[in-house]
């Protein structure tokens, strides 16, 4: 006779589950607010449901039952029957705050990226990228062919680099190099933050052109036009030379280890006497600690898992950080915690 007391389960177990089963329809939540522009019209002085769905077009039941699903999830607070006010949390989902995590939010719940997670077992059992089977091409081209979401992505990317941009500057020695290179630069957002914070460097954004979009743009915010200079290339074919420092901020986790490999022995062809490249991701603990993911819940893994279904990519441990450096002819010297930018890492490689 099975014994009742053996299949007894913890309740917080049980809320667990169901908080992991329910995370698709959350992140669909944090959706439809972005697209309703809930937080521009909610705002921090508390407004009644009615008022917020008359703003955006819509019904006020169903209005009043977002914001409290909304409020549920911590993004507002109901100070009163159907009124509503946002939470600092919320707050980082109005699209014109400098910290605003919007479009970061808005890409990583659009069906472009969503559809493949659908797949993820199919991605298990063969290793394939889910993605290409899906869409019939690999993400980069599909971006490269829809302009919308290019730019979407775009700007999703510079949002995800506005915490390490705060960062990096102060974390490492810049002023002892001439001419930093950012390899997959994108906008621009990481490097101007360090040519900002260190006037003697130079810098080179090296992206696609379709990449680099809105990097002019950031380079003439900042009053850095004459210092950093824009090339679109492929780092698959080659990186510039001229630089003493190579910054390579998530990029290689979105590549196989093979191609990874490629992007850095690019960058070690043309690395001068002296010269580094500084690799900016997270790195893995060899074993998974529990304690630590509290940090981020285990969002790393999910990043993992994400490279896996829609790009191919992975996260890496030190040990296979390692590898790739020495494949590509170089020497992992250091991994350093970036602090104030978790779970990103300051891995520092040099000609071996």
């Amino acid at each position: 006779m099975t014994n009742p007391e053996a299949t007894l389960t913890d309740p917080t177990d049980r809320d667990l589950i169901a908080r992991l089963a329910f995370g698709s329809m959350a992140a669909q939540t944090l959706r439809a607010a972005i697209r309703l522009g809930v937080l521009e019209l909610v705002g921090d002085t508390p407004r009644h449901a009615a008022e917020v769905a008359a703003d955006a077009g819509a019904e006020a039941q169903p209005m009043t039952r977002l914001l409290r699903a909304l409020t549920g999830l911590g993004l507002l607070r109901e100070v009163s029957p159907d009124s509503f006010s946002a939470t600092p949390a919320g707050a980082l989902l109005h699209p014109e705050r400098p910290d605003s995590l919007a479009s970061f939010v808005g890409m990583f719940t659009e069906p472009a990226i969503v559809r493949a997670w659908e797949h993820l077992d199919d991605s298990v059992r063969t290793g394939e990228i889910a993605f290409d089977s899906v869409f019939g091409t690999d993400f980069f081209s599909h971006l490269a062919q829809d302009p919308e979401l290019s730019s979407a992505f775009n700007a999703a990317m510079s949002q995800a680099s506005s915490e390490t941009a705060a960062a990096l500057p102060h974390a490492f020695d810049f002023g002892r190099f001439t001419a930093v290179t950012d390899v997959g630069g994108g906008d621009g957002t990481l490097l101007a933050a360090v040519l900002a914070a260190h006037p003697g460097l130079k810098g080179v954004v090296l992206d696609t052109a379709e990449g680099l979009a809105e990097a002019r743009n950031t380079m003439a915010r900042d009053g850095l036009e004459g210092r950093c200079s824009l090339v679109a290339g492929d780092f698959f074919h080659t990186v510039p030379g001229g630089s003493d420092l190579y910054l390579v901020k998530s990029v290689l986790h979105d590549w196989s280890d093979d191609q990874a490999v490629t992007i850095l022995r690019h960058c070690r062809e043309v690395l001068p006497p002296g010269g580094l490249v500084l690799i900016v991701e997270p790195v893995l603990p060899e074993v998974v600690d529990t304690t630590a993911d509290v940090t981020d819940g285990g969002i790393t893994y999910l990043s993992d898992l994400n490279m896996l279904v829609n790009v191919g990519g992975r996260e890496r441990t030190r040990a296979d950080f390692e590898e790739v450096c020495r494949r590509a002819g170089l020497t992992l010297t250091s991994v350093t915690p970036l602090a104030g930018a978790a779970p990103f890492a300051l891995i520092e490689a040099v000609v071996a």
